[in-house]
């Protein structure tokens, strides 16, 4: 099977991707920044979970490929986490661009995904609402049929009232939470 690589694997978007490679057959690597993180992607089904605050991660994903690379790279954090992706890529493999979480936007250097024969694929879920309509209810379909059967089960980290979204937004931005923050109006208490 393909080797998915996760980048913030316990975060929102991320631990959803973890859970949807889990589904469809792939060897998952998650990558994290802290230990309560490490947790937290295990929990979810990485395969290989890597700190990158404690590890060097360029390495431990050419450790736990043999060499190969990543088959398929999920990035939503771009900056750092996309030039790593660029020297752990197997040949003929798929970057796929879902956001910029730190806030730096990579300039790709062309000439390297000609030279290892790799993809950049960028993906903005939200276009799909007008150019493929019919895409996103059938995907959302396929989501909710696995979720009955349990091969997904969002994460959701926290539940909070309308007056806590703000500085639930911000927990959010400052890389602190894991999972979902779910914003429930009407709802008074805290936690999970």
């Amino acid at each position: 099977g393909e080797t998915l690589l996760v980048h913030a694997a316990a975060g929102g978007v991320g631990s959803a991707a973890v859970q949807l490679g889990k589904a469809a057959g792939a060897t998952v690597i998650g990558v994290v920044g802290g230990e309560e993180k490490v947790k937290v992607a295990r929990d979810l089904g990485c395969d290989v979970v890597i700190d990158r605050r404690a590890q060097d991660v360029i390495a431990a994903v050419k450790e736990a490929t043999g060499g190969r690379g990543a088959d398929v790279i999920y990035d939503p954090v771009g900056g750092e986490a996309y030039t790593q992706s660029t020297k752990v890529v197997a040949f003929e493999g798929r970057i796929v661009v879902v956001g910029f979480a730190s806030g730096t936007i990579p300039s790709p250097a062309l000439n390297h995904a000609l030279v290892k024969n790799y993809a950049i694929l960028g993906l903005h879920w939200g276009l799909y609402n007008t150019k493929d309509p019919k895409l996103v209810a059938h995907c959302h379909e396929q989501l909710t049929e696995l979720a009955a059967r349990g091969a997904i089960k969002p994460l959701i980290s926290e539940r909070v009232p309308l007056g806590g979204a703000a500085a639930a937004v911000q927990r959010v931005a400052d890389g602190v939470t894991t999972g979902r923050v779910a914003v429930v109006p009407g709802h008074e208490g805290a936690g999970a």
